[in-house]
């Protein structure tokens, strides 16, 4: 019986289960409006993050605040971005229409290097941000914001 499951049953077991395992995907992939909003809200709550880091940088500087921000920054950046520029959601609305341009969709691999360029510096103001240094947080948040630009400049449209 052992010899008969390894050459038959168990193949069969891993076929079915694959079946089910990819009917199971297909049920839960999410609506391209929905991806569009998840999208939107994560770079609304970063956008709300940096604001705040800007503001203590410019005024009243808050170790505690702009490392709270920049820490919420990075889990963002590096929670997996560009997935939610899935198929279908190059034109469409979420909370509202969405601004990406046809070029996020149509430059995986330039798109792909800004999204990670935006993870790293996010994650290396994070690390300045614990250090409490002011001078070497306004270094870091200027390279953030201007990855920000250069994604914003080739992927965002103009709102």
């Amino acid at each position: 019986m052992k010899a008969r499951f390894k050459k038959i049953l168990a193949p069969s077991l891993a076929v079915v289960m694959l079946a089910a395992s990819i009917g199971a995907l297909a049920q839960q992939a999410p609506k391209p409006e929905n991806l569009i909003k998840w999208r939107q809200s994560a770079f609304q709550v970063a956008a709300w993050n940096t604001g705040r880091i800007k503001a203590s940088v410019d005024g009243q500087y808050n170790k505690d605040e702009v490392q709270r921000a920049a820490n919420a920054i990075a889990a963002i950046a590096n929670s997996g971005l560009a997935g939610l520029f899935a198929p279908g959601t190059e034109q469409g609305k979420g909370w509202h229409d969405t601004s990406a341009k046809p070029e996020a969709f149509k430059d995986p691999k330039k798109f792909g290097e800004l999204n990670a360029a935006f993870g790293n510096e996010a994650t290396a103001l994070a690390s300045v941000a614990a250090g409490g240094d002011l001078a070497a947080i306004k270094a870091q948040f200027g390279k953030l914001q201007r990855t920000c630009k250069s994604c914003h400049d080739d992927f965002k449209a103009k709102e």
